[in-house]
């Protein structure tokens, strides 16, 4: 068969429909790690006898440069931010360990997932004296690509005291999952814990504490579904199967 050629009768119409595309990137790791630091650790000090939040922030290369060019994180006024915990993204290794899609371009580890109830599944009196069931709806998704990445988290405060706070708070949540329990939750694991660095510049001065995070995530890239799955990734069951006679 000719692969450019469409089947409009495979294809399902997707209005009204509420699913998105299973796809997990390196964004939603970034942002399970950014929304468990703020959400769940919530660090804090003590400062002038007030308990202060730690403000959380990802370390885009712009800003991580502008740390490092000095030691010291800057807002757009040129303020030093003190208290601070920033983290970044370094890298990531393929872990081959836990699964395998088999090839990249012939993905055969597929899974089909259950939907909830929708306009189309629903329950009520009239299909039970129908004798009808209820029509359940499936979503197609495949096997991840499995991957370990490393983060490097730094902490900036004026104490000693402060930084163990936040780090025993951090050290605490380790090896334990971290992300938002309505989309994505990954293993976090921190082995070494930096001791307290002081950084002088001029006037400004600061404790600066800094820890390797490792997290056991997977990916799924965007688009990678609906080119396994044909023209529909999704399919239902057969709610009722009717056999009529015919009388010659």
């Amino acid at each position: 068969p000719d692969p450019q050629k469409v089947e409009r009768a495979l294809q399902g119409s997707v209005k009204d429909d509420t699913n998105k595309e299973i796809k997990i990137t390196l964004k939603d790791i970034d942002s399970s790690i950014l929304y468990y630091l703020e959400n769940v650790i919530r660090p804090t000090v003590m400062q002038n006898d007030k308990q202060q939040k730690v403000p959380v922030i990802y370390g885009s290369p712009e800003r991580w440069k502008s740390m490092q060019a000095d030691g010291f994180y800057r807002d757009k006024n040129g303020k030093t931010m003190i208290p601070l915990l920033m983290f970044k993204r370094d890298s990531f290794t393929k872990n081959n360990t836990i699964g395998n899609k088999l090839d990249g371009n012939k993905v055969n580890n597929l899974k089909y997932f259950e939907t909830g109830y929708s306009k189309r599944n629903i329950y009520d009196n009239f299909n039970v004296l129908q004798n009808q069931k209820r029509q359940k709806e499936y979503i197609l998704g495949i096997i991840p690509d499995y991957i370990d990445i490393t983060y490097s988290m730094s902490i900036f405060t004026d104490y000693v005291e402060q930084a163990n706070e936040i780090t025993e708070a951090v050290e605490f949540a380790a090896r334990s999952y971290w992300g938002d329990p309505e989309r994505f939750m990954f293993r976090a694991n921190i082995d070494t814990f930096n001791t307290p660095v002081l950084l002088e510049n001029g006037s400004d001065r600061a404790n600066r504490t800094t820890m390797n995070v490792l997290v056991n995530g997977y990916i799924i890239p965007s688009g990678i579904n609906a080119a396994m799955a044909g023209p529909s990734p999704k399919s239902y069951n057969v709610t009722k199967t009717v056999f009529k006679e015919t009388i010659i």
